[in-house]
C-alpha cells in the first residue's frame, strides 16, 4: 500500500492494548451510537406472509400443514442475504475482489436467525412445546421470533449482569425472560439442564442439536458459491463459540467432495483481542482451545457479541482454520470501530463493529505478506436502518 493509503485505513494494532486507548474507543463508540447492535426489520416478518403465520403457530392445524407454513417463511426470509463487492475498500488497502456479505439482512438482523429457525422447525417437526436458550443478546431474539412464529413457548436465560436492549424485543415476542446468576457460559449450563428436566428443546451451542446448527450455518457456504460458482481463496468471519465458523467450514467441505467447487476457502477468524480461546489457541499453537480466565474477559459495548471465557464448539472452529490452511488474529475495540465507520463510509453499509473483527484478521494478514489477486468473502452483520 502507498503511505496515503495506509492513512486511510486502520493501522496494525500494537501488543498490549492500553487502558488510554480503550478510554478512546468508547467515546468513539459514543459517538457512533448507530452502530451499537443489531436489531430486527419491524415488523420482522412481513405482512404478505400473515396466513403462513397463522397457520404456523396454529395447534389446532395438522402439523403437516404448520410444518410446510412454517418452512415456506423460513425458506422467505431467512439467509440469502445480500453479497456485493467491496470496491472502494479494495482501492484503499490494496486487495481485489473482496465480497461483504450482509447477514445482517436477516429478520433480526444477525446470522442466529439462520439456526434459530432450523431449530424451532426441528422442535415443532418432533413434538415440542417450548424451547429453550441462554443468550447475552441477539441469539435470544432470534430464537424468541422463530419460537413465537412456530407457536412455540420460549424461555431464555440471560445472565442478571448483562443488559441488553433486545429484551423487550424478546418479551415482545411472547418469550419468557429469566435472569440468573453468573456469566453466559454458566447461563447455557443452566438452561441446558433445565431443557432435560423440563422436556424442553434445547437451542444452545454444544448441546444435542449441534448438527442442527452446523447444518444451519453451512447455508452461508452454499450461498456464497450460488453467487462465486466456486469457493473463494478464503472467508473471513468474527468468531466467538465457532460453532458459524465451523458450519461455513462443513458447507465448504460438502460442496467440494461433491464437485461443486474447485477448492475448500481459507478459514480465517477474528475476535476481540486476547478475550477468545480459539484465537488465542491458533495464536499459541495449542492443539485444543483451553479456557480463559473468566475474570481476565472484560465485556464492553464494542466486544460483547465476540467475548469467551469459554468458546462452547471452539474446537470445531479451530480444527476448521487449520484444516483449511486459513489464520486467526486479534482485534482491538478501536479497530472494530474503525473498520465499521470506513465500511459505513466508503461502501454504505452500518454493520456491527464486532462483526468486522474477521475482516481485520484477513487485512492484517495482507498487509503482512499480501495476500494473492483471488476472491476475498468476508461475513457481516449489523443495524438497518
Amino acid at each position: 500500500m502507498s503511505g496515503q493509503e495506509e492513512n486511510n485505513v486502520p493501522k496494525e494494532k500494537k501488543n498490549g492494548e492500553k487502558g488510554k486507548e480503550t478510554e478512546i474507543a468508547q467515546k468513539e463508540a459514543d459517538s457512533f451510537s448507530m452502530l451499537d447492535g443489531a436489531s430486527s426489520y419491524s415488523p420482522a416478518i412481513p405482512g404478505e406472509l400473515d396466513d403462513q403465520r397463522k397457520v404456523a403457530a396454529d395447534h389446532d392445524r395438522s402439523l403437516e400443514d404448520r410444518l410446510e407454513a412454517f418452512e415456506d417463511i423460513k425458506d422467505s426470509e431467512v439467509g440469502d442475504t445480500n453479497m456485493a463487492r467491496a470496491r472502494n475498500v479494495e482501492h484503499l488497502v490494496g486487495l481485489r475482489q473482496i465480497y461483504l456479505k450482509f447477514d445482517g439482512g436477516n429478520p433480526t438482523g444477525t446470522q442466529k436467525d439462520r439456526i434459530a429457525f432450523a431449530q424451532a422447525m426441528d422442535a415443532l417437526r418432533r413434538g415440542y412445546d417450548t424451547i429453550t436458550v441462554a443468550t447475552c443478546g441477539n441469539y435470544g431474539a432470534a430464537i424468541a421470533l422463530a419460537a413465537s412464529v412456530a407457536g412455540l413457548k420460549c424461555v431464555i436465560y440471560i445472565p442478571e449482569t448483562f443488559h441488553t436492549k433486545r429484551i423487550k424485543e424478546m418479551e415482545d415476542m411472547g418469550a419468557i425472560i429469566r435472569r440468573i446468576p453468573g456469566n453466559y457460559e454458566e447461563a447455557v449450563i443452566y438452561s441446558t439442564k433445565k431443557a432435560s428436566e423440563e422436556d424442553m428443546y434445547d437451542a444452545n451451542p454444544g448441546g444435542v442439536n449441534t448438527t442442527i446448527q452446523l447444518k444451519g450455518y453451512a447455508q452461508i457456504a452454499f450461498e456464497i458459491y450460488d453467487e462465486l460458482r466456486d469457493a473463494p481463496f478464503a472467508v473471513a468471519a468474527p468468531v466467538s463459540n465457532g460453532t458459524t465458523l465451523a458450519g461455513i467450514y462443513r458447507g465448504f467441505v460438502s460442496l467440494y467432495r461433491r464437485g461443486k467447487t474447485s477448492r475448500i476457502p481459507r478459514i480465517v477468524a477474528g475476535s476481540s483481542f486476547g478475550k477468545n480461546p480459539i484465537v488465542q489457541a491458533y495464536l499459541k499453537n495449542k492443539p485444543r482451545c483451553e479456557d480463559l480466565p473468566p475474570q481476565a474477559v472484560k465485556e464492553t459495548e464494542i466486544n460483547e457479541p465476540l467475548i469467551n471465557w469459554h468458546s462452547i464448539d471452539g474446537d470445531l472452529a479451530l480444527d476448521a482454520i487449520r484444516a483449511s490452511g486459513g489464520w486467526a488474529d486479534n482485534a482491538t475495540d478501536k479497530e472494530m470501530l474503525q473498520y465499521a465507520k470506513l465500511i459505513r463510509e466508503k461502501e454504505g453499509m452500518n454493520v456491527l463493529p464486532a462483526s468486522t473483527a474477521g475482516l481485520i484478521a484477513l487485512l492484517d494478514r495482507h498487509a503482512k505478506e499480501h495476500l494473492p489477486g483471488d476472491r476475498y468473502v468476508v461475513i457481516l452483520t449489523g443495524r438497518k436502518t
